[in-house]
């Protein structure tokens, strides 16, 4: 496969805060490579390095395996991308938005073509209303439907289903299914939250607080036999003695055990936890990157609140 993004020993920093560091990765054409981390990792900033929007202190990035600032137009003519949320001219219609700004791009796109954009993303019933009277989740559609206007090989979305409700949230991955599976274009998803990308991505990486934590292939990371099983449990050191024979003790909790383990193990353990006559209040089980990313999450949230918390 030929190489549509590669990312090497990319570093950001505003100040003393370092935003991303010696982050690398790359990405492979027709892929749907998954960019996951909780709010405040790095995401957007090495999105908009990608993209030439901001510059790295140091390492490289290639797109295509050109320079994105040196050959800036010829590289940036075959992307397509959402960054945060897009903005439109709103007293104009959705139609008009959409021509205006191909205009200004340099293309010269037919209605036809503007209309089978907005069928794509689920406006069509909608393009002559002005942008004004959108919601937010409306634009964010229509901002999909101008990345995909001049038929890009690559398309970039940070956080694209923000503000969707349920159904839109489907109506997109389903789209970025089409895109890829049917019409072969390589897909960089940016969320915070996995089971979006779960769902639809072929690689994942994790960043967290600027740094990669995980990469590889989604198949492999969400392997539905590796668990962590937290059990709530009496006498804790009888159960201990146990865990060995079925998993690895991972960490004695305030009332009970982490253990990394077979899902298809859980139910011999407890067996045998309670034929030893260990009393067990509840298990608790979920797959390795599941709990990975929740300790990551719940870490930056704890941060975020301790950061944002007023003085007493």
């Amino acid at each position: 496969m030929a190489e549509v993004i590669s990312v090497r020993a990319l570093r950001k920093t505003f100040g003393t805060f370092i935003a991303v560091d010696d982050v690398s990765f790359s990405v492979q054409a027709g892929e749907v490579y998954g960019f996951l981390g909780p709010n405040g990792s790095g995401k957007s900033t090495t999105i908009r390095m990608i993209l030439s929007l901001i510059r790295p202190d140091s390492g490289t990035v290639r797109l295509f395996g050109q320079d994105p600032v040196r050959d800036y137009r010829s590289v940036m003519s075959r992307i397509g991308c959402i960054v945060e949320k897009p903005d439109f001219y709103r007293y104009l219609t959705a139609k008009q938005n959409l021509w205006v700004l191909s205009r200004y791009s340099g293309m010269s796109i037919s209605r036809k073509k503007v209309d089978e954009m907005l069928e794509l993303v689920g406006l069509s019933g909608r393009g002559n209303d002005q942008v004004k009277g959108y919601s937010h989740g409306m634009r964010q559609r229509l901002g999909l439907a101008q990345a995909l206007l001049h038929n890009p090989d690559l398309i970039i979305l940070d956080e694209p289903t923000t503000g969707l409700d349920p159904q839109g949230i489907i109506d997109i991955r389903n789209l970025i299914l089409h895109l890829s599976r049917d019409l072969g274009k390589t897909v960089f998803l940016s969320s915070h939250i996995l089971h979006e990308l779960e769902l639809v991505a072929d690689k994942l990486l994790i960043l967290n607080k600027g740094k990669v934590v995980l990469e590889g292939n989604l198949s492999d990371l969400m392997n539905d036999e590796d668990h962590i099983v937290d059990l709530e449990l009496d006498e804790i050191g009888k159960a201990s003695s146990c865990i060995e024979r079925f998993g690895k003790l991972m960490e004695v909790l305030p009332n009970g055990l982490r253990v990394s383990m077979l899902k298809s193990a859980i139910p011999d353990l407890v067996n045998t936890l309670a034929a030893q006559g260990v009393r067990i209040s509840s298990v608790r089980s979920m797959r390795k990157l599941e709990d990975l990313f929740l300790r990551m999450t719940e870490s930056a949230e704890r941060m975020r609140i301790s950061v944002s918390a007023p003085v007493q």
